[in-house]
């Protein structure tokens, strides 16, 4: 039984995004791109901590050693929670003031995967890139508009990926052992009266859960089929992103903005699903250092 969105926190962010579950200490991060925020929320004590990252932020996720890696808006950083501070790593686009990083995670082998988009609507102007553990970073592809969802098929042999506008999820074959993509191949088509997709995840089953920017929902697919399995609707028209968390990885967390929807009144609130379908787990940055 899947239950309906509940409302979990009423942030109203602006843009809420990238939500990712540490596992050991059990919370949750997510971030308001357009606020510069990073939440830390702990559902055992339904406490919020607020962090200012002084840029925007695209994405962030659990490290290994405990910290977070982030993607801002001019580059990769890691962040210190002892002592709030943040250390510069690299810039793939230094000197291209006009885009900013967007929706990003791990992959299995302890990458993160971040890509951006141009802050000025231009159409294929961002990139994926793919930040190794040894801090090397790579340009995995190029002329995206607006990069987003990012999910591994729980035998590590596939990637999905996301860049909204062309309302498609397409999958690339996946080495582990190297980070390399291969054989693009187009799998699922959003339909514009639905939306446009935006952040995924993907649950033990092999299932991709899509988050809908302007169709107030979330949807599960079957990636070898394309088959569409369910849709859940949220109370918010744009819906940014989702990932599993809670003890068991049953509870799907999802992310919403405030930005152009004043009809729904939690519209940039953390809502939360109650499901009997296990998550595939968030994966950390492998750096120890970082």
């Amino acid at each position: 039984m899947i239950e309906t969105a509940e409302l979990i926190i009423d942030e109203k962010a602006t843009l809420g995004e990238s939500p990712s579950w540490d596992e050991r200490l059990e919370v949750l991060y997510w971030v308001d791109i357009i606020e510069k925020k990073c939440f830390i929320y702990d559902p055992s004590s339904h406490h919020q901590k607020s962090i200012q990252l002084g840029q925007m932020v695209g994405a962030v996720a659990p490290t290994e050693s405990g910290g977070l890696i982030t993607a801002l808006e001019s580059g990769f950083y890691s962040y210190n929670r002892e002592t709030n501070t943040t250390a510069f790593i690299s810039n793939p686009e230094e000197g291209m003031s006009d885009n900013r990083f967007n929706d990003g995670k791990c992959d299995p082998a302890g990458r993160f995967w971040a890509g951006t988009m141009s802050l000025k609507g231009h159409k294929e102007k961002g990139a994926l890139y793919c930040l190794e553990p040894n801090l090397s970073c790579s340009k995995k592809l190029d002329h995206i508009s607006i990069s987003n969802g990012l999910a591994w098929s729980p035998d590590n042999q596939y990637m999905y990926y996301i860049d909204t506008p062309t309302q498609r999820v397409v999958r690339f074959n996946y080495d582990i052992t190297n980070g390399q993509i291969t054989n693009r191949t187009e799998i699922i088509i959003i339909d514009k009266s639905d939306g446009s997709p935006d952040g995924m995840t993907i649950d033990q089953e092999g299932m991709l859960w899509i988050a809908h920017w302007g169709g107030a929902k979330i949807s599960r697919w079957n990636p070898k089929s394309g088959e569409h399995l369910l849709d859940i609707p949220v109370p918010a028209l744009n819906v940014t992103s989702c990932v599993f968390g809670g003890q068991d990885l049953t509870d799907l967390y999802i992310t919403t903005a405030r930005m152009n929807d004043e009809q729904h009144e939690h519209a940039g609130g953390l809502f939360r699903i109650k499901t009997n379908i296990k998550g595939s787990p968030t994966y950390r940055f492998k750096k120890n250092t970082v």
